[in-house]
């Protein structure tokens, strides 16, 4: 490679480097650690108990309140959920190409304050909203929200969907971020950090399910609403507190542009024949001497018609190349990695498929059940039974990290006791028997209500929390940990935010399964599996059925992408060394030749 090239890409590579608040040098005796990461955990926590607090019981609201179908209801609920975690993307993409993690979460958690403040307006205002109506009456006959209230509704949802879904990735982030990955020590502490961040997210969670959602059912939604704009407020003022001590990686404009470049470049030269092995690229032709240096990353052989991009073309003419045509190795193998991560996250699409259910269809399921308990007068409102398997994480969570951690950790040799992707394939093959008993226990809730006109205890469904709660602590801790080591220099936030994305995919397959299942079970003399208001008359179990084969089949696809996935492709710093004379070449079926120490691959 010559000088003046390396010169031009050396700014490009992996390079740990961070800036406090005022723009200058970080040191690490002042800035980052586990001391600036308690700021963030702040305002995780309090950021997913204002928006779990609405989420987990907005389908009651849309239902009851709003007098949407409940198929439509579920749709909406899940729509929305899908909605935040696809803007997570752009919220990636803000922070990594121009704003910054820190300005990124502040700005959109303004926003998303702003929503909860209309929603809770609205909830308190009559006008606002359609007449009271019993929507399981059948003397009533229930208006729908139209017009001017829907729309009302609708851009308070989504002002609370743009500002989540823009903060979600940042968060993870920018917490990850205040430990460098340069430093064993930090290095080590940064998979106790997800296990942490997980278990601020299931306190923030259970205080929502709970508290938050008590207060809904007792007091009404317009308190709820306003209780949620207060949580996320104190999370703005908990972000803000740690302003001194963050480590912040300054924006590296657009990311997209290095990928858009390798293609571009990849395609304009797929007529060269690139070398069968990396080897072919790096042997000793003769004494002359040279060396190829290359920072960052290993090169992979998946995906090897991308290496054309780094190819330097020697046709005599001495021109210099576009960096639409020739790319570093860092960026060719940048989008390496994000088309190696694709498969993997799919595999977590219909993971977060079952999430939707337990959100919606599991809800609407324990508002058919007897939710007394002890006394008459108390009652256990059905949201909050989606706070059992996050009472069993604030157990689980600290004992996987301080106990299971350092066992596996002695007998694996790794730095966070089981690989991200083991992780992974433990939480997809257990979220099976979630869908399985949710299948059994609608059954029996089904046949007891009609046979003996009997309610069933609202405890005969939480098994199937409890089993996807185990599940996740598996699948989400660690797919974030997988994405978030996978990252280059400036992506972090942006891969993050595929995490969530997947989140986005399983709540929008959710809508399409729903309505696919109502379309294809329908006929002219029965109505589908999951048409009408009354579970009763509805065959739910047939759903979790179908749910349960399917994340079985998902799980056996994973099996396969697992171990085809390169293992660790991005996270080593490798340096070639080759010799070569100034006629060194390999031959392209073009008739123009490359010398061996300008090929950049």
């Amino acid at each position: 490679m010559d000088v003046e090239t390396r010169q031009n890409f050396q700014g490009e590579m992996d390079v740990e480097f961070s800036v406090d608040w005022r723009g200058r040098s970080c040191k690490p005796n002042k800035h980052g650690g586990m001391r600036a990461a308690v700021f963030v955990l702040g305002i995780q926590a309090f950021e997913i108990m204002a928006i779990a607090a609405v989420g987990n019981n907005l389908i009651t609201y849309v239902f009851n309140e709003m007098h949407f179908s409940l198929s439509k209801s579920a749709n909406i609920v899940t729509n929305f959920v899908g909605t935040i975690f696809l803007l997570s993307l752009l919220g990636g993409f803000l922070s990594d190409s121009y704003l910054g993690s820190f300005w990124t979460m502040l700005i959109f958690g303004f926003v998303e304050l702003s929503g909860f403040i209309l929603l809770a307006i609205q909830a308190h205002l009559p006008q606002l909203r359609p007449p009271q109506c019993n929507m399981m009456s059948k003397e009533e006959h229930c208006v729908e929200a139209q017009g001017f209230k829907a729309i009302i509704f609708f851009i308070a949802l989504y002002l609370v969907a743009l500002g989540s879904g823009c903060m979600k990735p940042n968060m993870i982030a920018h917490g990850a971020d205040q430990f460098r990955k340069d430093d064993p020590k930090q290095s080590k502490k940064l998979s106790t950090y997800f296990n942490t961040a997980y278990f601020s997210f299931c306190v923030g969670e259970l205080i929502a399910l709970t508290l938050l959602v008590w207060v809904q059912t007792r007091s009404g939604m317009d308190v709820g609403f306003g209780l949620s704009a207060t949580a996320m407020a104190m999370g703005l003022i908990s972000l803000v507190s740690g302003l001194i001590f963050y480590r912040n990686k300054p924006p590296q404009a657009s990311i997209f542009t290095p990928i858009a470049r390798v293609f571009v470049a990849a395609i304009a030269k797929r007529k060269q024949v690139c070398p069968s092995s990396s080897e072919m690229l790096h042997q000793r032709r003769n004494n002359a001497p040279g060396h190829l240096i290359v920072s960052g990353l290993q090169r992979t052989d998946k995906f090897r018609f991308l290496d054309k991009a780094c190819i330097k073309i020697q046709d005599g003419s001495g021109m210099k190349e576009s960096p639409w045509k020739l790319c570093t190795v860092t960026e060719v193998e940048q989008v390496k990695i994000i088309l190696s991560v694709i498969p993997i996250f799919a595999c977590t699409i219909i993971f977060n498929t079952v999430l939707a259910q337990l959100q919606t269809f599991s809800v609407q399921q324990g508002s058919t059940m007897n939710t007394q308990l002890i006394t008459k007068s108390f009652h256990i409102p059905p949201a909050s039974l989606q706070s059992i398997p996050y009472i069993m994480l604030i157990v689980l969570v600290p004992i996987y990290d301080m106990c299971f951690v350092p066992l596996a950790r002695r007998l694996t040799g790794k730095e966070s006791g089981i690989t991200p992707l083991q992780r992974l394939g433990i939480g997809l093959c257990t979220v099976t028997f979630s869908m399985v008993v949710a299948a059994l226990v609608e059954k029996k809730r089904r046949e007891v209500a009609i046979g003996s006109n009997k309610l069933l205890s609202i405890f005969w469904i939480a098994p199937q929390f409890l089993i996807f709660g185990v599940s996740e602590m598996f699948t989400a801790v660690g797919l974030i940990e997988f994405f978030y080591k996978q990252s280059l220099y400036g992506m972090q936030s942006f891969l993050t935010a595929m995490t969530y994305c997947s989140y986005s995919f399983g709540f929008f397959l959710s809508s399409l399964l729903v309505s696919l299942v109502n379309k294809i079970t329908s006929s002219s003399s029965k109505s589908g599996w999951l048409s009408d208001n009354d579970l009763n008359k509805d065959r739910l179990d047939y759903f979790y059925w179908l749910l349960a084969a399917l994340s079985l089949l998902n799980f056996f696809n994973y099996l396969y992408w697992s171990r085809w996935y390169p293992s660790n492709p991005s996270l080593s710093t490798a340096v070639v060394h080759g010799s070569y004379g100034e006629k060194d070449h390999l031959s392209f079926s073009s008739s123009k030749h490359v010398e061996a120490d300008n090929i950049l691959c």
